[in-house]
């Protein structure tokens, strides 16, 4: 396994991580027994970077990572957000105020049923609260002994600088991969002029460049992603033809399309760190053979024209969601 450190940490993680939100739900029905096997076997694999959220089955996503590390929770690099919410009436909102952060942190913490966060993130950034004041609450978490290191989801530059001007910040994740790239590659300058690692979620496209999905049948009718543009029928064959155009290049390579997406993101630098989600242990095996994958500059450039960045039909969320990413 090979290994990054992530910026203004001491937190050494593997050059790909697990996105565990595929175990609670989001994807199709979940199985807790089969999720705590693909955990056991990602550390078995130096896999120990494992990405969780209070929001991922609200609770459920915590709780069920809690069980598959305990007994081994110091083989675990283990990181957590907070943020994301639900009303009363059940809808959807952001909280980042700061009596929030500490409450949901003692809530993490005893869901996972550890004393420390490695790495804690703010899901969203809430725009009705300073993000200086959201940060400062996340400082003092650190200062508190519950909270190693800091990080943000989905923030645009400016408010990167202004959140790591409060304290340094170790990584920042947003959505990257072959198909969605344009917001992060608008953010990667700022990262790395402050020297904040880059984490990388779906960095395989919510599966299209798995290569496995070639009709909207592929997609299960409680599957999430019958919800994402991207998916809809509207832009499903623009998306398919520029799958296939990896697909024949990966071919070439003696690899699978999901092993060369990620070979080329993790060519991209040192400060790159994808984390594929997965609720299954053949494409947990399937994802971390990628790094055997070795790609030049020239192969990088070559891979990256196939698919340009902002070539890929229909938005990364809905409508409403898109509101609340990149700000």
């Amino acid at each position: 396994m090979e290994y990054r450190t992530l910026g203004h940490s001491s937190l050494s993680v593997p050059a790909i991580g697990l996105g565990c939100m595929s175990m609670s739900g989001t994807y199709g029905k979940g199985d807790d027994a089969q999720s705590i096997e693909v955990v056991h076997r990602a550390l078995d694999l130096g896999v120990n970077f494992l990405d969780s959220s209070d929001m991922y089955g609200f609770g459920h996503n915590e709780e069920l990572l809690g069980r598959a590390i305990r007994g081994r929770r110091d083989r675990v690099v283990v990181t957590t957000k907070f943020g994301q919410v639900r009303t009363p009436d059940g809808r959807a909102s952001v909280n980042g105020r700061p009596e929030y952060v500490a409450e949901a942190c003692d809530a993490s913490l005893k869901r996972m049923g550890v004393d420390v966060i490695d790495l804690y993130y703010q899901h969203r950034v809430d725009p009705t609260v300073p993000i200086e004041d959201t940060v400062g609450a996340m400082q003092r978490l650190i200062e508190r002994g519950k909270v190693r290191y800091l990080g943000l989801c989905e923030a645009a530059p400016a408010t990167i600088r202004r959140a790591h001007a409060v304290h340094p910040l170790s990584a920042v994740q947003s959505e990257c991969s072959l198909l969605y790239r344009v917001e992060a590659e608008a953010t990667l300058p700022t990262l790395r002029e402050l020297g904040i690692s880059f984490v990388a979620y779906s960095p395989l496209g919510r599966s299209w460049l798995s290569g496995k999905v070639h009709s909207l049948g592929d997609i299960p009718a409680d599957d999430r992603r019958r919800d994402h543009p991207r998916f809809q029928e509207a832009n499903f064959a623009k998306n398919l033809e520029l799958v296939n155009r990896i697909e024949a290049i990966a071919k070439e390579k003696g690899c699978t399309p999901a092993q060369l997406a990620l070979a080329w993101l993790l060519a991209l630098g040192q400060d790159i760190v994808p984390i594929p989600g997965t609720k299954r242990r053949e494409r947990l095996e399937e994802n971390v053979q990628a790094l055997s994958v070795r790609l030049d500059a020239r192969d990088a450039e070559r891979i990256a024209a196939a698919i340009p960045a902002g070539a890929a039909s229909g938005t990364r969320y809905p409508e409403a969601q898109m509101k609340g990413v990149h700000i």
